[in-house]
């Protein structure tokens, strides 16, 4: 985060549209589902916009206001001033900043994902801390039919885990979209083909949460705007093809106090502190019910099963990959690069809220000193059921309805998410699921109509 003033960020951004050229600023924020929402002003309004923000109707947006109270302000942040490299750049550029969603008198509005992070993380400083996220998104590259639309059975190369041209067709597309990122001011650190075929990943430098939250708002449009001009689709579905491993988002995370890491602990087997350890415990305490939040569409739970890499157990460990959170040891000893890695969530989730449930559930276990049960080195996935109730490992939800049922009941969710997102996210994803069960699948029909 920057540490310059609101007055110099906004004036750094005037100064920037002149020097850029810049005619137009779309305005972007998330509806409570996570969907990029924008709209457009031209330069000659943003003096009047970064002082008292741009009034719109907020009553069609999912999970904001009805329609007798449809009045919004959109304050746009100008430390998320950025040029957008996918439009011209020479010559009448287009740039982009987040917005705060406020009520017409000025007061933050509830429903905004973007202020319910920002509580949170309030509530961590308050605690002394800083919450640094990194999440590793995967997604896949489809080729298109003749009519623009993605082809779900046509993988766009045969590649697998880490492999190189030529089996890895799509080295272009991940270098065009490092460099697009880079553009934007968002930090890369590698690169690289996921297990399945057409699958990838491109991961960000770890950075405060609320920049994050942002970036990954951008890495997803910037993917697909990318995709879009090479002439193929790319998707964040979770589990787009049965029987390849679907797409997850693995958040690496950890709290600082000033410069020093509050997670590490040189004398700790795990180089792990109290505090971290409490961390732990209180997301494996509250995994179940958050995870409405980290998975929240039907086709999540086509990844969350067992086989397929994705963590089903509630269990930790340090390296096993089969843990829902492990502690990686890339660096072990290293007081900066110790973390948690939290790996059930899916690159297709809100990131305010998913990062908002997440350091909710870890500060309830630092505020109660819950000490995580022991760690778990085998592969939770070979145990027999008895084993697995005999140590206490739990189970993740295996349906939307089953994480929506337990997020309802859930007062780390209500604290994390506020009220107004609570009760509208819970709304929307019963009938998401109301929806879903009224279908006739081609499974149903491939099985049933032929013998009954």
């Amino acid at each position: 985060m920057t540490t310059k003033s609101n007055a110099e960020l906004k004036a750094h951004v005037i100064k920037q549209c002149k020097d850029r050229d810049v005619r137009f600023i779309r305005i972007w924020f998330t509806d409570v589902l996570g969907f990029l929402k924008s709209f457009t002003i031209s330069v000659s309004e943003l003096e009047n916009a970064l002082e008292d923000g741009i009034g719109f109707d907020g009553s069609s947006i999912e999970g904001f206001t009805r329609i007798d109270e449809s009045d919004m302000v959109a304050m746009p942040d100008p430390e998320t001033f950025r040029l957008l490299p996918w439009r011209p750049t020479e010559h009448h550029a287009t740039a982009r900043m987040f917005c705060d969603v406020q009520l017409p008198g000025g007061q933050p509005f509830e429903g905004d994902p973007r202020f319910a992070l920002k509580k949170v993380l309030k509530r961590a400083a308050g605690m002394g801390y800083t919450f640094y996220v990194g999440p590793e998104l995967e997604y896949f590259y489809f080729k298109k039919n003749g009519d623009g639309k993605p082809h779900s059975t046509e993988f766009l190369d045969a590649g697998g885990y880490f492999d190189l041209t030529p089996l890895d067709e799509a080295s272009d597309l991940r270098r065009d979209t490092v460099l697009t990122l880079e553009e934007m001011g968002i930090l890369v650190e590698y690169s690289h083909h996921e297990g399945a075929p057409s699958q990838h990943e491109i991961d960000m430098r770890y950075t405060e949460a609320l920049t994050m939250a942002d970036q990954v708002m951008t890495y997803r449009l910037v993917v697909k705007e990318v995709a879009h001009a090479h002439g193929v689709y790319a998707t964040f579905m979770p589990k787009p093809v049965f029987g390849v491993n679907g797409s997850g988002m693995h958040v690496h995370q950890s709290l600082f106090r000033g410069a020093r890491n509050a997670f590490f602990d040189a004398k700790d087997p795990y180089h792990l502190s109290k505090e971290a350890r409490s961390y732990v415990a209180g997301l494996l305490a509250h995994a179940a019910e958050i995870t409405a939040i980290t998975s929240q569409w039907i086709n999540s739970y086509k990844r969350l099963v067992p086989g397929y890499e994705a963590p089903v157990y509630i269990s930790w460990a340090q390296r096993n990959r089969s843990d829902l959170v492990r502690v990686p040891q890339y660096k072990p000893g290293h007081e900066k690069a110790t973390r948690v890695e939290y790996r059930s969530p899916d690159p297709a989730c809100n990131p305010y809220l998913c990062f908002a449930v997440m350091l909710t559930a870890g500060l309830d276990g630092i505020e109660k000193g819950m000490v995580p049960p022991d760690p778990i080195e085998g592969n939770v996935y070979e145990m027999g059921t008895a084993e697995r109730a005999a140590r206490g490992i739990g189970t993740l939800p295996a349906s939307l309805l089953e994480a929506v049922e337990l997020a309802e009941k859930s007062d780390i969710v209500k604290r994390a998410l506020g009220e107004h997102i609570f009760n509208a996210f819970i709304e929307n994803k019963k009938q998401e699921w109301d929806q879903f069960r009224m279908q006739v699948t081609q499974y149903e029909l491939d099985k049933y109509l032929p013998i009954l």
